[in-house]
């Protein structure tokens, strides 16, 4: 992005972050609570979700590799 370009969307967004005005509204003590253990139950949801695509399947080819070697370490004992 140029930098004539980056200007006026820059000052754009300062003023609109000093002319926002509050919401005043309120999340009680249950709520906020709440919200925030969906929070974290849903970044643990997606840490586990990229440890399963990942890791197992990585687990899986190392276990394989493994048993390859050493079949082909027996092979070569007989020898």
């Amino acid at each position: 992005m140029s930098h004539s370009l980056l200007q006026p969307r820059l000052l754009l967004v300062a003023l609109l972050t000093l002319t926002a005005s509050p919401s005043l509204a309120y999340i009680g003590t249950g709520a906020g609570v709440w919200a925030s253990v969906v929070t974290v139950a849903v970044i643990g949801g997606a840490f586990l979700l990229l440890l399963g695509l990942v890791w197992f399947p990585l687990k899986r080819i190392l276990k394989s590799r493994k048993g390859a070697d050493t079949a082909s370490d027996r092979a070569s004992q007989k020898e």
